[in-house]
């Protein structure tokens, strides 16, 4: 009889183990701007639902903001940003005037991730002028088991006319270079859980025969297949498996993009700060 009760007690536990693995939900908030918006409010979700995984997806959103403005908002408290959020049903909301304590209050979120403004995100001096602060504000503020992590945003479209593609000599190259070593060194400093190498992905995508047609408007990230690349390197990271082995495609993405993506994605994860060829 003890035995038989041992077992209907292991096999209890087992079942709210289970239980508790099916229910468990990812929350993820991004301290942004346009580049988080690209990179997560778009197919992160569905990536997720597809491999039975539940998500809450938060991004602060103001259009270009770097690392000193976020400073300067949260310093001042200052309810500037739009907060868009994706929910557990997958529906999206957003809501005006809100500050980065009350965006963080709003969940117990698991990972909070902080980026710099694209013009400046290959320049770690200037990155780290900011960065520190920030990571101090977010850390008095945030649940204890939350996890900082740090967005790897991508180098600009060879023929980009963005004023910001100048600090970098109008080069592809080496602003993707910058922005690897950029953040290498912060990764490096153990302050972040890990970094998501978008950057790298988006990088190792334009060696593929897509080529270099990996942003909308020379910096922005192509409406398809280009913010689904970005989204596969977050499933990725944040979920610790193989995005190749989900089956998951967006409707205007061609099952050969997809394929690009999700390998360019995955190869990004095993080697953050370095191109991969992609030979598809």
């Amino acid at each position: 009889m003890k035995r038989i009760n041992l077992t209907l007690i292991t096999l209890f536990f087992l079942c709210q183990t289970l239980f508790a693995q099916e229910q468990a939900v990812l929350k993820v908030l991004a301290i942004g701007n346009s580049f988080s918006e690209d990179a997560i409010e778009n197919y992160l979700y569905d990536l997720a639902k597809t491999s039975n995984k539940k998500m809450v997806i938060g991004n602060l959103y103001i259009g270009g903001a770097s690392l000193e403005l976020h400073v300067k908002n949260a310093t001042d408290d200052k309810e500037s940003y739009s907060y868009r959020k994706t929910n557990i049903d997958g529906s999206k909301s957003s809501t005006k005037n809100t500050s980065i304590s009350q965006a963080i209050k709003d969940e117990d979120w698991d990972y909070i991730s902080l980026q710099q403004a694209s013009p400046y995100s290959g320049q770690y001096d200037v990155i780290m002028k900011n960065l520190p602060n920030l990571v101090d504000y977010v850390n008095k503020l945030k649940p204890s088991k939350t996890k900082i992590i740090y967005h790897q945003t991508w180098a600009y479209q060879q023929n980009s006319e963005h004023k910001g593609f100048a600090n970098y000599e109008r080069n592809q190259g080496i602003m993707y270079k910058s922005i690897a070593d950029a953040t290498q060194k912060i990764n490096k400093s153990k302050v972040f859980t890990f970094v998501v190498p978008a950057g790298t992905a988006v990088q190792n995508a334009r060696t593929s025969s897509i080529g270099d047609k990996y942003t909308r408007d020379g910096y922005h990230l192509q409406l398809d297949y280009g913010r689904f690349t970005a989204a596969c390197t977050w499933y990725e990271m944040l979920f610790h498996v193989d995005v190749r082995k989900n089956d998951y495609r967006p409707e205007k993405v061609t099952e050969l993009q997809a394929k690009i993506a999700k390998e360019a994605a995955h190869r990004a994860v095993k080697k953050p700060f370095k191109v991969s060829e992609i030979k598809l």
